[in-house]
């Protein structure tokens, strides 16, 4: 029983499995009133509520038993009610979890490197020094805050919590390694560096709080380099809370590179020991040849299917890209669709929407970032991801120059959301008329308080307009455009008052016969082997899909001859 220095008493015992090493004692620790360090399987007793950690299947690196690394702490002195015990022994699992990654690196006589962090503190370095055994791991750490040493070791940036920024860190400190240790220790230790810059909640301004983070290291004595680097969204609203995520998410990722030899399993790996809703991961590059087979595009998908964020982005050469870095002072014009495949009539849609906004929002061609962006509902229609599916929807749309944007907004107010959060300019959502009655539809609003007039508010309140394409109808052969869709009888008022303002602009510059072109007709087309499907889909279109077979296209019985 710990009750020293006014503490309340907190009682650690040995778990069930009684294979664990104290390597701290209890007096110590009820004196010190601090972080200390254990091995074995423990659990805390706080006011008659018994909190375990889980056990790993990894034993301690000392004992080869029990649960490896455990780190308890003391309750303050001063009395919190229970649910604040009950978050700090959340807290305790988190850093458990945490420090034993860290520990188990330093364990590793393989692994030696640098820690340059700039920015929320050192707060990855920090954990591999508290745990101990740093020194057969760390070579280096330094935080070059001041602009002026930052310049003058990495060189001169316009931005320096960027990916740029990140990247000459990197190259400078892996370099200054290899130079100044290869020779003594490059035949028996694998290098590494990690590297961060990162700009936290500041006491000035809320600004937010984001940051690059990468690990570039060797997997073989002397071999070339693999690199993984990240962009995270700290979403605490503390400062003292983000240093702590930082570094948590640093040393996961660390562990990942070193340990995880799937790069799906790192990826899930990076919330560990993270209460959901306080990190997002919106960007994450593999290269070297440790991810030679890795196609960054899958993991990017990867990191929507996971939940580490809500949409990613890659440009038409397959590079996966930043959002805020792509739409920083930049118009915008999204296009939603199937792209199953891209037909003459995806295409005329966009380009009577373009000449549209260019003409309303008055900027230039070089502002306006034009994106075709896919849902991740609509990649698992089939029930789950198909990878080659997917991949051959992005390798048509990069073959038409098209940049890609994964989400999983559903529902178009959340979208307008995400874009207007990284943009002052003009947003321009794309869409047919079918489309716009959806958006009109109260159903798909019920989980909203304010229902379809809390949607339309969010969707609205920026610089935003939708783009409406007509429809053909089928039955009459009428064309229908915007302004004639039939909405509720109780909606009509608002319908209109949205006409009136201007939220909507339709597209009146199209090709007529590309109505009668949709994506499902020249699926059927294409892998039923009818020819016909050509007609509907421009040549480039064509060539790629015969090319490498996408989409199950079989050859017309007139070809195969």
């Amino acid at each position: 029983m710990i009750n020293a220095g006014g503490l309340r008493p907190t009682r650690w015992k040995r778990c069930d499995c009684n294979s664990g090493l104290l390597l701290a004692s209890i007096t110590e620790i009820a004196s010190r009133q601090s972080h200390h360090f254990f091995c074995g399987c423990l659990a805390a007793e706080i006011n008659g509520q018994d909190a375990r950690w889980p056990h790993s299947q990894d034993g301690c690196a000392t004992t080869g038993r029990g649960d490896g690394v455990l780190f308890g702490i003391a309750n303050s002195a001063v009395e919190k009610p229970i649910n604040a015990d009950i978050l700090e022994i959340v807290k305790a699992e988190m850093d458990v979890g945490t420090n034993k990654k860290a520990f188990q690196i330093n364990l590793d006589a393989k692994r030696y490197g640098t820690f340059a962090e700039i920015g929320a503190g050192q707060e990855v370095a920090r954990r591999f020094f508290f745990v101990g055994g740093a020194s057969g791991t760390i070579a280096k750490t330094m935080s070059a805050y001041d602009m002026t040493f930052s310049d003058a070791i990495y060189g001169p940036t316009d931005r320096y919590v960027s990916r740029i920024r990140l990247g000459t860190m990197l190259d400078h400190e892996y370099n200054l390694l290899i130079e100044r240790l290869d020779q003594k220790l490059g035949a028996q230790r694998c290098f590494f560096v990690f590297a961060d810059t990162v700009a936290a909640r500041s006491f000035k301004q809320h600004n937010e709080a984001h940051g690059w983070l990468g690990v570039r290291f060797q997997t073989e004595f002397r071999g070339e380099p693999s690199q993984i680097i990240i962009h995270l969204r700290m979403l605490d609203e503390a400062n003292v809370d983000q240093q702590e995520v930082l570094g948590v998410i640093g040393v996961n990722l660390i562990y990942g590179a070193f340990y995880h030899a799937k790069p799906e399993e790192l990826i899930s790996s990076l919330q560990e020991n993270l209460a959901p809703g306080r990190i997002e991961v919106d960007m994450i590059k593999f290269s070297g040849p440790a991810f030679s087979q890795v196609d960054n595009r899958l993991m990017s998908l990867q990191l929507v299917s996971q939940g580490l964020t809500d949409a990613v982005m890659f440009r038409a050469d397959g590079e996966t890209v930043q959002p805020a870095e792509v739409f920083y002072k930049k118009a915008i014009l999204v296009e939603r669709g199937s792209f199953r495949p891209v037909t003459y009539a995806t295409n005329d849609m966009l380009d009577g929407a373009r000449r549209k906004f260019l003409q309303e929002s008055g900027c230039a061609e070089s502002e306006l970032i034009v994106l075709m962006e896919m849902t991740l509902e609509n990649l698992l229609a089939e029930g789950q991801l198909n990878h080659a599916d997917f991949l051959a929807r992005v390798d048509i749309l990069g073959a038409l120059g098209r940049t890609v944007l994964i989400s999983k907004f559903g529902e178009y107010y959340r979208l307008s959301s995400y874009l207007t959060r990284y943009t002052s300019k003009m947003v321009g959502l794309v869409m047919g008329v079918p489309s716009l009655l959806e958006i009109f539809d109260e159903k798909y609003y019920l989980n909203l308080e304010g229902g379809i007039l809390e949607a339309l508010g969010r969707m609205f309140k920026g610089a935003l307009k939708l783009y409406v394409y007509p429809m053909i109808d089928e039955r009459s052969d009428k064309i229908i455009t915007a302004s004639q869709i039939e909405v509720a009888p109780n909606l009509k008022a608002l319908f209109q008052f949205i006409m009136d303002n201007n939220f909507i602009t339709e597209i009146t510059d199209y090709h007529p016969e590309y109505l009668k072109i949709f994506p499902p007709d020249a699926l059927a087309k294409l892998q039923t082997g009818d020819s016909g499907w050509e007609k509907m889909v421009p040549p480039e279109v064509t060539q790629i899909i015969k090319e490498r077979g996408f989409f199950g296209y079989r050859p017309s019985s007139a070809a195969a001859a």
